[in-house]
C-alpha cells in the first residue's frame, strides 16, 4: 500500500501540475474569479478521479498527454461540484479539506461563478486538440463528461439528495440509485474516460464499467462510515452531519457492520471485474483496497 499512496501522490502532483498550467491566471478586473477558480482546484486533494483516468489509460496503453488533459478536466468538474455543494442553499459547509470553503475565502456569488467557470473549463481541456488527435474520441469524452455530471449524472444525484428524507425514507435503492448519480457517475466516467483514449474494445470498456460502478459505491459507504464515526482533524471537513440533519445512508439503513460488510463485498466484486486484464491491472485491484480503507 506504500507503492500505492506513492504513485497516488505522484499522480496528484502531476494533475496539480497541468491544472495550474491550464487554468487562467488572476489578470484584469476578472482576477477575482481566475483565483477562486485556482483556490478550488489547485488545493490539497487526493485527485482520485484522475488517478483513475490516468492508471486505466496506462494500462492500456493511451498517450500520457492526454490523459492528464482529461484527468484535469474531469478534477475541474469535481472542483465545481464541490464548490456548489459547499454553498449556503446546498450542504452549508464552511470547510473543506481543512480550508475554508470558496465561499467563506470569498463570497457566495463569486464562489458560485467559480464553480460556473470551473464547469467551462473541463469541456474547453477536453474538446482540445492536444487531448486526442481524433475528433471523434474527443467528442467521446466531452458527451461521456456531459451525462457524467448532468441531470442524469451527477447534479441528477444531488437533487435526490436534497429531498427531505421523507421522500426517499429507508428505501436502499433509491439510495444506491442516489450515490450512483451523485458520487459513481464521475468516477466511472474516470475509468472509462482512460479507456476512451486508448481506444480500447467494448469487452475491457464493459469490465472496467462494472469495476469503476462497484468502486464508486465503495466510495459512497466509506464516505458514510467516515461521517458516522471519522474525526474533523483527519476528515477535514465536518462530520456527524448526516444523523444532525436525519439523512438517509448506507450507515442508517444496515448499520455500521452492515455497511462495512456491503463495501467488503463489493471490492472483492471489484477486482473479479479486472480479471480480464490479469497483472496489468494491479494498479486499480489496489486503488479498491485504498478506497476501502480511507480515513478521510
Amino acid at each position: 500500500m506504500a507503492s500505492f499512496q506513492a504513485q497516488l501522490e505522484e499522480s496528484a502532483d502531476r494533475v496539480t501540475v497541468a491544472l495550474d498550467a491550464l487554468l487562467a491566471r488572476p489578470d484584469g478586473p476578472e482576477a477575482r474569479l481566475a483565483s477562486a477558480m485556482r483556490y478550488a482546484a489547485l488545493g490539497p486533494g487526493k485527485r482520485i478521479r484522475p488517478f483513475l483516468t490516468l492508471a486505466a489509460g496506462r494500462m492500456l496503453g493511451a498517450d500520457e498527454r492526454g490523459l492528464l488533459r482529461a484527468g484535469a478536466a474531469i478534477e475541474c468538474i469535481h472542483a465545481y461540484s464541490l464548490v456548489h455543494d459547499d454553498l449556503p442553499a446546498m450542504d452549508d459547509d464552511a470547510v473543506r479539506r481543512g480550508r475554508p470553503t470558496v465561499h467563506i475565502a470569498y463570497d457566495e456569488a463569486t464562489a458560485i461563478l467559480a464553480g460556473d467557470a470551473l464547469q467551462s473549463a473541463a469541456f474547453e481541456i477536453m474538446a482540445g486538440a492536444d487531448t486526442h488527435p481524433s475528433p471523434k474520441v474527443r467528442l467521446a469524452l466531452v458527451e461521456g463528461l456531459a451525462k457524467a455530471s448532468g441531470a442524469r449524472g451527477m447534479a441528477g444525484g444531488q437533487m435526490i439528495d436534497m429531498l427531505s428524507p421523507e421522500r426517499h425514507g429507508d428505501d436502499i435503492g433509491v439510495l444506491t440509485r442516489l450515490h450512483r448519480m451523485k458520487t459513481g457517475a464521475l468516477i466511472s466516467f474516470s475509468v472509462d474516460a482512460g479507456a476512451i483514449l486508448a481506444e480500447a474494445s467494448a469487452d475491457a470498456r464493459q469490465a472496467l464499467e462494472g469495476y469503476a460502478h462497484d468502486l464508486g459505491l465503495i466510495y459512497q459507504i466509506v464516505d458514510d462510515l467516515l461521517d458516522a464515526e471519522g474525526l474533523p482533524s483527519i476528515a477535514g471537513k465536518a462530520v456527524n452531519k448526516d444523523a444532525r440533519q436525519g439523512k438517509t445512508t448506507f450507515v442508517t439503513i444496515l448499520g455500521v457492520d452492515g455497511a462495512r460488510e456491503r463495501a467488503r463485498h463489493l471490492a472483492a466484486q471489484a477486482k473479479e471485474h479486472l480479471d480480464l486484464f490479469g497483472t496489468s491491472a494491479k494498479i486499480l485491484e489496489q486503488c479498491v483496497d485504498f478506497v476501502l480503507e480511507r480515513r478521510s
